[in-house]
Order: structure tokens, then sequence, then C-alpha cells
């Protein structure tokens, strides 16, 4: 195996040395409806061999509509915790991935924080689409890095079930809610992450996205009437692009850490399609049997997606202490990341 092992730095500026950081806990939660393919046959005109085939996916969780955003990432992150061994005072910064927050404002960050409990936490929202999990990751590593922070929660949650169009077959198959979290710490030795590539290219932002809502197109009755509220995808683009700028990043990261595909016990790609996934372990000369997925069961959660089955696939021991990972994830914006950890 290849040299893979990050030295401490330190910061000539800074009092602190700069740390490594550890993910020490994770956890999810997926409401309990379960919406089948079966199901989407009486509502859409679609079938289970049309959805199967192009996607992967079999069923999706669909959130109760009492139940927002906000809730599903708490569960997430009480169960982070408690495999952490971490109180809600203890939390110093919560970062919250979603493109469906409870509300436009205040972020839904700054919810969970109250939800919680976790009142010395400092709390904002990361709107990256379906990497804002892995943003979240960087984001929260560099506070702790630096000194500046000693834990933090990352939470990617979504309540994608509001904002499909239940009529649009090529979309409303492909979705569903659930939250992942996942606190980060330092614990002093070398491994943890390793390193985060992240992407992002604002030319391709029509391929994926929802029109309404924003200050372009606020909220209005002829707003609402022309579906500008739903999400809209131009599903062939969408492929292309993504198995590009994910082999991209993939390879990116193993690049700086010096290592190949053979030395990752196990790449976590974000479960959005089985064709994209299959294509991209193609050309990352990654076996299958190395890639973690639970896309048939959830369907595409965006930034809940690799938190959920990150957590999924720790609690499954399909890997151990010691062994590396490999998190891949790409969305609307467009953007990418990619973050190899050390377990």
């Amino acid at each position: 195996m290849t040299n893979h092992k990050k030295t401490l730095l330190h910061n000539p500026r800074s009092k602190h040395p700069l740390r490594s950081v550890h993910i020490v806990g994770t956890g999810s939660y997926v409401p309990d409806r379960v919406l089948t393919n079966a199901d989407l046959e009486k509502m859409v005109d679609t079938t289970d061999e049309w959805i199967t085939t192009r996607s992967g996916i079999k069923e999706r969780r669909i959130a109760p509509d009492y139940m927002c955003t906000s809730d599903m990432a708490v569960e997430a992150a009480r169960k982070a915790m408690e495999q952490a061994g971490v109180r809600a005072e203890e939390i110093d910064l919560i970062i919250c991935a979603t493109i469906t927050p409870d509300m436009p404002f205040p972020a839904t960050g700054c919810i969970i924080q109250n939800k919680l409990g976790a009142k010395r936490a400092a709390a904002f929202d990361v709107e990256a689409a379906c990497s804002g999990f892995i943003f979240g990751l960087e984001i929260g590593q560099q506070f702790i890095t630096s000194g500046t922070y000693n834990t933090v929660l990352v939470v990617g949650a979504e309540k994608l079930s509001t904002i499909v169009d239940w009529q649009d077959r090529s979309t409303c198959v492909l979705f569903g809610d659930g939250a992942g979290a996942a606190i980060l710490r330092s614990r002093g030795e070398e491994h943890g992450i390793l390193t985060t590539c992240m992407g992002a290219d604002g030319s391709q932002s029509d391929i994926l996205l929802m029109p309404a809502g924003g200050s372009k197109f606020p909220a209005s009755k002829e707003s609402v009437s022309a579906g500008m509220h739903y999400l809209k995808m131009s599903g062939k683009e969408v492929y292309k692009q993504a198995v590009i700028a994910m082999q991209t990043a993939a390879e990116d990261a193993l690049q700086k850490c010096n290592l190949t595909i053979a030395d990752i016990k196990c790449v976590i790609p974000h479960q959005a399609n089985l064709r994209i996934i299959e294509a991209l372990a193609d050309r990352l000369n990654a076996p299958m049997e190395k890639v973690f997925l639970n896309l048939h069961r959830y369907g595409n959660m965006s930034a809940a997606s690799v938190a959920v089955a990150l957590d999924e696939a720790s609690r499954e021991d399909r890997f151990k202490r010691g062994d590396l990972i490999l998190l891949i994830v790409f969305g609307s914006g467009l953007t990418w990341a990619s973050c190899i950890i050390q377990w």
C-alpha cells in the first residue's frame, strides 16, 4: 500500500498547531413511510421496470406533512452524538447542508441548534445541493484544524418530497427524504480526513434547478401555476456531467494522497442513479463489491445521500479502524466533491 499518513501541520502565525480531524460518530434517519415503484405506478404513467432499469431505485422514504427538514436532521444528529459520546453543550458549531430548509431564513442550522439544546454552538446552512455534506465536512474540518472549535456537527438533511412534481415521471421517481450526520473532532492522531477536493461550474446551473422562490422569480400566482417551484432536471446532461465530474474529483483526491483505488477499502458515491455509479466505478477501475449502495431503498436524498450511506456502511462494518474510504458527490450548481478518510 502506498504511504497515506498525513503529518500534523503547524502554522507559524497561529497559537495552535494545525490538527488532524476525525469523524468520531455518525447517525442517520429516514421516515417510516415507504413509497415503492408499485405505488408510483398508481400515481403517474410509469412502471417498476422503467424506473429500475433507468435508475436502480426500487423505493424511497417520504416524510409526513408535520415533519420538516430540521426534525429529520435532529434525529440523525442525536444518533451521531450518542455514538460519539458527545453532549449537546459540547458542540461548538452546527453546519446544515440542505436545499430544502425549513424556511428561507433563519438558517435550518439555527433551528437544529435550538431543538438539540446546543446553546453554545454557532450555526449556519450550506447550500451545495447533493455535494453539501462533503462541503460541510471540509468547512467543519477547517474550524477544528485551526483550533477555533473542538466539536463540529455536520448534517445533510432533505425533504425533497416538498419540491418534487408528482406528475413529472422523469423526476418524481428519483427522490426521497432523509438525514445523515457526523460529529467531527481531533483525536490527536495522524489519520482522519486526509484530503477534500471541491469544484463548481456555474455555467451548467440550468440543468438541475428549482427556478422560482428566490429573488429572480419571487413566489406569485404565475410562478405557482407554471410549476416553477418544483425541481427541474435535464436528465441526459446531468448524467454526462456527473460521471465526468465525480471521476475527476476522485482521481484528484487519490493523487493528492499518493493513493490508488486499490488502496481504498470502501467507495461511497452519491446515491443518485445506479447507471452513474456503475459508469464511475468502471472509469476508476473500482470493483462494484467495493462500492456501497443503498439507493435502491432510498433514492436520491441530495445532501443526505452520502451522509446516510456513510452511517449505514459504518454500522454494517464495511470498513474498520485504519481503513481508507473514498466519498464522491455531484450536485446542482454544478458542484462536486470527493473526500478520502482514514477511519
